[in-house]
């Protein structure tokens, strides 16, 4: 699993200079199109993270193929993470500039998990519950996993709200193991 830590900084200093130069939205979908383009073939995403392949041949191919074709800053964050042989925090660093993009636009990420599939009444209420409890606005995506049993489990970043039937059977085998 690639570095979050160290992605969100390099994430945290494209999105710095994005900002700067007001091209947030574009260096976004440019690194996102890199990325997609890179780990779209086996070979090519092969050749990418290898580090065997002389990382100056990858910034010539890297600047052949995209220059001009994408934000400077995207390109430069790429041979940034070549030169310093991060290549495989690409895509950690698109998800977390994603995050930051979110943030800075005042929308937080939510993950709503169910047994079966909430009506689209229910999840509007409760995610509208939910905006007014903690004042801000949610990006929500929806799982659905058998597993829970019923009940509803709430993920907003690091913090988890546990209402399932799963996760209060799992309380109470805690509990009952802790007593012995």
């Amino acid at each position: 699993m690639p570095n979050e830590t160290l992605a969100r900084r390099y994430a945290t200093a494209v999105f710095s200079l994005a900002q700067e130069g007001d091209v947030v939205a574009k260096v976004g979908a440019d690194l996102s199109a890199l990325a997609d383009a890179i780990y779209a073939d086996p070979t090519t995403a092969a050749y990418f993270t290898a580090p065997i392949v002389d990382r100056y041949e990858k910034e010539r191919a890297l600047t052949a193929v995209f220059n001009g074709k994408v934000d400077v800053i995207a390109l430069h964050a790429m041979l940034l993470l070549v030169r310093k042989h991060r290549e495989p925090l690409l895509r950690e660093l698109v998800n977390q500039y994603r995050t930051l993009g979110r943030r800075s636009r005042g929308i937080e990420p939510l993950t709503v998990a169910t047994a079966k599939p909430l009506a689209e009444g229910e999840l509007r209420d409760l995610v509208a519950r939910l905006e007014k409890i903690y004042g801000k606005t949610f990006e929500v995506t929806q799982q659905v996993d058998p597993e829970l049993i019923g009940g509803v489990r709430v993920t907003m970043g690091d913090r988890r709200i546990d209402g399932t039937v799963a996760g209060r059977l799992e309380e109470l085998s805690r509990t009952l193991f802790a007593q012995n």
